[in-house]
């Protein structure tokens, strides 16, 4: 998936120390410039302040940094470093801690900013410029903290839904797959879950049941196939699989990408997106039940982390 620029998506539930910012892109070979900004709020008059401003000025070798308040700016943080290549992909991270943002590109520390507004206040991801960019995810480094779903809502997204309640799951807080966990109180109508991870270079697939409690039945198996590009989901009821379901808008899995997979539970039906992008839906077929404690997501070939 490409995102239109310029970008504006809501953090939702805000950034939180620990936490990391995720994007996934290219530089094409005429750009000049781009800019990643974490806003307070998105106004454009009153112009919304900006906790960072993170701006790489690819033809004059340097990134600039800053931060926006009342509207004007402050002293800017020039570093005569350029880790972006125009025509070359790139994996930008930042890092939030208690005082400072730690901005890293491909493996590689970058850049640190001290805070200059209050972290609490920050909710807005805005991208603009030319630069291309395919994936953006909020994951959280505490594995204490499994299920925090501070994820960007993708402006593209037909799944925004600000009442649907996320469900929290049962687990060691070990994610290694193949991985299980019980979904408390169930999947009932209204919840949804959401998986973040990042395919390996090699994986040719992954897997994620979502088991009816107390049995073998799968109300719900997603099977992104990454070699034949298809995105199978079945059910395995009464010791049988059913017919598989493959049509999608597009397959948005690759090989070492990050992703957010979101499964929003409805009344008649499981809704999917993928990076904020709706792939289908799928009837349920599991009469008067859906996925509850016992629930569980797995990964047969253990190709994500």
């Amino acid at each position: 998936m490409i995102l239109t620029l310029p970008f504006s998506g809501t953090i939702l539930g805000g950034l939180a120390v620990g936490e990391m910012l995720l994007i996934q892109g290219t530089v094409p070979s005429n750009a000049d410039r781009f800019q990643v900004d974490l806003m307070c709020g998105s106004s454009a008059k009153p112009r919304a302040d900006v906790a960072f401003h993170f701006n790489p000025r690819v033809k004059k070798g340097c990134v600039v940094c800053n931060s926006l308040l009342k509207e004007s700016w402050g002293r800017e943080e020039i570093h005569k470093l350029m880790p972006f290549r125009p025509g070359a992909a790139f994996e930008l991270i930042i890092l939030v801690q208690s005082d400072i943002y730690k901005v890293a590109v491909n493996g590689a520390h970058l850049v640190e900013y001290k805070h200059r507004l209050e972290l609490q206040r920050v909710d807005t991801l805005m991208i603009q410029g030319k630069v291309q960019i395919n994936a953006i995810a909020v994951v959280a480094t505490d594995q204490d903290c499994p299920t925090r779903q501070s994820a960007v809502s993708l402006s593209e997204s037909k799944m925004k839904n600000s009442s649907r309640s996320d469900s929290s799951l049962s687990s060691n807080g070990d994610l290694s797959v193949p991985f299980k966990a019980e979904i408390i109180k169930g999947l009932s109508p209204g919840r949804s879950i959401t998986v973040k991870g990042r395919t390996l270079p090699h994986a040719h697939s992954l897997c994620l049941n979502l088991r009816v409690g107390g049995s073998s039945s799968i109300a719900l198996h997603l099977n992104p196939r990454l070699k034949t590009k298809d995105f199978v989901r079945n059910s395995f009821l009464s010791a049988c699989w059913g017919p598989e379901e493959t049509e999608s808008k597009h397959f948005p899995f690759a090989p070492d990408q990050y992703f957010e997979m979101i499964v929003l539970c409805e009344a008649s039906q499981f809704r999917v997106a993928v990076n904020g992008t709706h792939q289908f839906d799928y009837k349920h077929r599991v009469q008067d039940q859906v996925p509850d404690p016992g629930g569980s997501g797995t990964n047969d070939e253990g190709t994500v982390v």
